[in-house]
């Protein structure tokens, strides 16, 4: 035998029973999103390499050092998406939404994809729930998309998470501000590659985690204090309707987002019991995204959250997520002609909106009911020979081990009846 294949290095595979935990994550993430009329879109998993390096910036560490990008049999470079926000942004400007009513509100889930080393909550594949409203550029947009990330995280139960907020400028605050950064990183013991990176974008040095390099940057100069008037009044308005919405946060002046795009707020939200790699989710507003993917010079704000991380929040917590019975009824045949009269009531229990299976090949009672309890079904029907001879089947409740006998013409009814109470 040849050696099996395995899922390449870095990325998981999600199976049940766990994975019916990472679907009540990742719906329960989205329900905010559905409950504030946002629309789902889907974009494709890779784009033309240039959405990314123009969209997310070619200082980043994404786009320099973390990308999957090759070249197709056109000769043509693609991507998988390190991110989703650029594909949604390339999306709306192709398919003109920006010519219909605004604000455009979007949401997606999808995998994405980033060659890192691999370690504990982080890997080169995962799962996001991205959030984008697009075309206007209002704080109470921004307080709406922050509030609706944070009641994602309350609805799952969550308690141990902070959100951290800051306004990194616009262009109006930024050109000065960032000659006084590079006035300062000038001054510093940087290598030649954080050189260039302060040379490109220098609000990137301020998001090293080297001890080396942040212990040179507690004087550093901070975007939040050097606010032009208009970017201040936006600031101030966010945190006023955020206080409106009962959204507590923490002031977060040093905070650098991994992309370029960001400007005016900027938020992340991190979980305390997740070690150094804390941050479940953030976002931001982007307002030159569009423009530099050849669209109309219009605003957007969004955010992306990782389901994955977000199931290592709610596991750190200890939080039991409910979720629902895969199945509700199971049917145990015994003999040829119980297993027709079993297919068919399952068909007619799963057209009837009841989920409902049976068992495959050939077991006997006990191996029958051991399938039976382990598909999580409240209820098992028991068809024998003897039961059919008498015209009945055995209805047993798998939690209370009581059985009772109900007429084959009342069988479907009952089943209904008694597993939807």
């Amino acid at each position: 035998m040849s050696e099996p294949m395995r899922a390449p290095k870095g990325t998981f595979d999600t199976l049940p029973p766990d994975s019916a935990q990472f679907l009540a994550v990742r719906d329960t993430l989205t329900a905010p999103l559905r409950r504030a009329g946002y629309g789902y879109i889907e974009t494709p998993t890779f784009e033309d390499t240039a959405v990314f390096s123009r969209g997310v910036g070619e200082s980043t560490d994404v786009v320099s050092k973390e990308m999957y990008t090759f070249t197709d049999r056109g000769g043509r470079s693609l991507t998988l998406r390190p991110e989703l926000t650029a594909g949604l942004m390339r999306s709306f400007i192709e398919h003109r939404l920006y010519a219909g009513a605004l604000p455009v509100k979007l949401w997606a889930v999808g995998s994405a994809f980033r060659y890192e080393r691999p370690q504990a909550g982080r890997y080169r594949h995962f799962t996001q729930v991205d959030c984008e409203a697009l075309g206007v550029d209002d704080p109470a947009l921004d307080a709406e998309v922050v509030a609706l990330a944070v009641q994602g995280f309350r609805d799952l139960g969550l308690r141990d998470f902070e959100l951290q907020l800051t306004s990194l400028g616009d262009a109006t605050c930024r050109p000065q501000y960032r000659e006084l950064l590079v006035d300062f990183l000038a001054k510093l013991d940087l290598d030649s590659d954080t050189r260039r990176r302060a040379e490109i974008n220098p609000l990137r040095v301020l998001d090293d985690k080297r001890p080396e390099v942040q212990a040179q940057l507690d004087d550093a100069p901070l975007m939040v204090d050097h606010l032009s008037d208009s970017t201040k009044a936006h600031y101030d308005a966010v945190r006023e309707h955020l206080t409106d919405l009962g959204v507590a946060w923490t002031e977060a002046p040093r905070l650098v987002r991994g992309l370029d795009y960001y400007t005016k707020t900027t938020f992340e939200l991190v979980h305390s019991g997740l070690g150094s790699q804390s941050a479940i989710g953030g976002g931001g507003r982007y307002d030159g995204l569009s423009a530099s993917l050849g669209g109309p010079d219009l605003s957007g704000i969004g955010y992306a959250v990782g389901v994955d991380r977000t199931l290592l929040a709610v596991q750190a917590e200890g939080l039991d997520i409910a979720t629902s019975a895969g199945v509700q009824a199971f049917v145990v045949p015994l003999g040829a002609e119980a297993k027709r009269l079993a297919v068919k009531l399952v068909g007619q229990l799963r057209e009837a909106g009841v989920s409902a299976d049976t068992v495959y090949g050939d077991r006997g009672l006990k191996g029958a009911m051991k399938a039976a309890d382990r598909s999580g079904a409240s209820h098992a029907v028991v068809l024998g020979d003897r039961d059919l001879a008498e015209g009945v089947a055995q209805l047993r409740d798998l939690r209370s081990h009581e059985q009772v006998a109900v007429p084959l013409g009342e069988l479907f009814e009952r089943v209904r009846a008694t597993v939807g109470a």
